[in-house]
């Protein structure tokens, strides 16, 4: 039935009822790994390990476009919320209904989706629970074998290579000369598909190469990010930041992992485009929070593929903002735009050639009491089902003394994430 809108559940005889029951640890459903979970058709995911939450059917469904598509989600998500009644056992993150938001990295031109699936399963602690909205058909576990493509083939982006480093070189002029301290420039290649092109494969794959991201999937956007730009759990708020990043080692004649984590802590050109990130994020969260505690100095994240200079940073809540909320005002950070932030914006216009779309945006879910985790989306892919095709994205922070075909070889590094998810098992 359709989701009744803008009146409270209490008036409404048309009110769907949202019914979140805990598993027993012996339930099909608690016992599957939460991608295995999924079926063929919508889905929405937010995975990290072994908990997480994954979902399918469609309850609502909206788009927005424009400067205001976080706060016209918002009310659309609140005029949901006053006609449902719920009945929820678990009341706790990601229980009830919950909505699955990807939104454009601009305002023009980009188009944002938000999605609350009528099946959820969540996991967490060793818990599970499911979650149904309205009266979805019986909840029947996949048992066939998620296809997987026959072959890849790769095609050049909006951007050649020669001239996206043309123009890194050409931004990395306006950084020396003192107009601002860091852009993100980002670039994109196609991958056509023989095949299957179904997403349930991508995020196994994704998942078992990167257990430590979030693998994600909302509205055809598929990925794994290492990046979560917030995660609200009552008065508790969270942020990871990365930014610098260096390959990890393939070839005997390459550095060590180790050599290479300690070159990448010692380097200032690193270091303070990580800098400008934490300030960025850490001056955003000061408008909501209190009691921020940053740490001295990054860490380093090791990942598959790339290694990343990382912060964490917690701070407490002090104005109810929800996470779809202080996702917004968080973005863009400098980690995937620069800073100033405008002028950094408007660089990016004018010289990156591509629309972003919904890559390097806000990508997570958001629930009742407006608790949820919102990650940057990174590692990322927008599957085009009519061309059987895949737009995959990287992009590298550009300081002083930035070299073009390092940050080259940075994007391609990170391109990796993706083109092995979708390369056929040999």
């Amino acid at each position: 039935m359709p989701w009744p809108s803008g009146r409270s559940a209490a008036a409404d005889a048309e009110a769907l009822h949202v019914v979140t029951k805990r598993l027993p640890a012996d339930h099909p459903l608690a016992r599957r790994p939460l991608l295995s979970l999924l079926p063929a058709g919508p889905t929405v995911a937010w995975v990290r390990g072994e908990e997480g939450l994954v979902g399918w059917g469609e309850a609502a469904s909206a788009r927005f476009t424009g400067s205001e598509r976080f706060s016209r989600a918002m009310l659309w998500w609140q005029q949901r919320l006053s006609a449902v009644l719920v009945d929820d056992e678990v009341d706790g993150p990601g229980s009830g209904p919950v909505a699955f938001g990807s939104f454009a990295f601009d305002a023009d031109p980009g188009t944002s989706v938000v999605v609350v699936p009528s099946v959820l399963v969540g996991r967490r602690g060793g818990s599970s629970w499911l979650t149904t909205i309205g009266h979805p058909s019986p909840v029947d576990l996949p048992d066939d074998p998620v296809p997987a493509p026959r072959a890849v083939r790769w095609v050049q982006g909006t951007v050649p290579p020669e001239r996206w480093a043309e123009a890194v070189r050409s931004v990395v002029t306006r950084i020396e000369a003192g107009e601002l301290d860091k852009v993100v420039l980002a670039r994109d290649l196609w991958a056509e598909v023989d095949g299957p092109l179904d997403e349930r494969h991508l995020m196994e794959q994704l998942h078992l190469d990167y257990p430590q991201c979030w693998t994600f999937h909302v509205a055809d956007l598929v990925g794994a990010t290492p990046e979560l730009l917030v995660r609200r759990e009552g008065a508790e708020v969270t942020s990871r930041v990365l930014a610098g990043t260096v390959g990890r080692s393939l070839a005997a004649d390459q550095p060590s992992d180790e050599a290479a984590a300690a070159a990448l802590l010692a380097s200032d050109k690193d270091l303070n485009e990580h800098a400008y990130a934490v300030t960025s994020v850490a001056d955003a969260l000061a408008r909501h929070c209190t009691d921020l505690a940053v740490p001295a100095g990054p860490t380093v994240l090791r990942l598959a593929n790339v290694q990343h200079l990382a912060t964490d940073i917690r701070a407490t809540l002090a104005d109810g903002a929800s996470a779809l909320a202080l996702a917004a005002s968080l973005h863009p950070t400098a980690a995937v735009c620069g800073t100033p932030t405008e002028r950094a914006r408007s660089i990016i216009k004018s010289v990156e050639g591509m629309d972003r779309g919904r890559y390097a945006g806000p990508v997570g879910w958001v629930d009742r009491r407006g608790d949820g985790e919102f990650g940057i989306a990174l590692r990322c892919g927008e599957l085009d089902r009519e061309h059987n095709r895949v737009r995959v994205f990287a992009g590298c922070g550009l300081v002083a003394g930035s070299d073009p075909q390092a940050e080259l070889a940075e994007s391609a590094a990170k391109f990796a994430a993706m083109q092995c998810a979708l390369e056929p098992p040999s």
